[in-house]
């Protein structure tokens, strides 16, 4: 699908931006199935995995609703403040929705990794890294201006979304 050109008045940032649409990928999409044909233990999967995929892919949603803004010619920012805000919500439930044992490596159908329960405390860690920047981002959106907001997405991107997946999600792009 072609991607609108941005209309920013500045080159560094337009590339800042276009370097933080880049990052939406890490944030968006993806949350379920990682193709890996791991047999489920004995039972139902605890409910707390389909909530957790289903968070991620309204998250994934809320990007895709301020990456369209941030594209458009005149980009709805009661859109993208209601999206930004959406976003820091979802991910202030994380904690509560990876219980012990859900993970790949359990075998259940999740990109949820073992290191997430192996390192509880670097896991934390990078859900509230997220959560700050998400509110960094509702901060650039009151303020009304595209590139604020473009430089904030790059943040969350960055700092929040691809810090937590290198290390907790499986790399389903290998």
């Amino acid at each position: 699908m072609a991607r609108m050109p941005l209309k920013f008045s500045s080159a560094p940032s337009v590339f800042a931006a276009v370097s933080a649409f880049a990052l939406l990928s890490a944030c968006s999409g993806g949350a379920g199935d990682a193709g890996d044909e791991t047999a489920a233990p004995a039972g139902d999967a605890p409910a707390e995995i389909a909530e957790r995929q289903d968070n991620f892919e309204a998250i994934g949603d809320s990007f895709k609703a301020v990456r369209e803004q941030l594209e458009a010619d005149s980009p709805d920012m009661a859109i993208i403040q209601t999206s930004a805000a959406e976003i820091n919500e979802r991910l202030k439930r994380l904690p509560g929705l990876f219980p012990d044992g859900t993970s790949m490596e359990a075998g259940y159908d999740t990109e949820a990794l073992a290191a997430i329960w192996e390192d509880p405390q670097g896991f934390d860690e990078a859900i509230q890294n997220a959560i700050a920047a998400s509110e960094d981002l509702m901060a650039a959106a009151e303020t009304g201006d595209p590139e604020a907001v473009g430089g904030q997405v790059g943040n969350l991107g960055t700092n929040g979304c691809k810090a937590c997946h290198d290390k907790y999600r499986v790399d389903d792009d290998a």
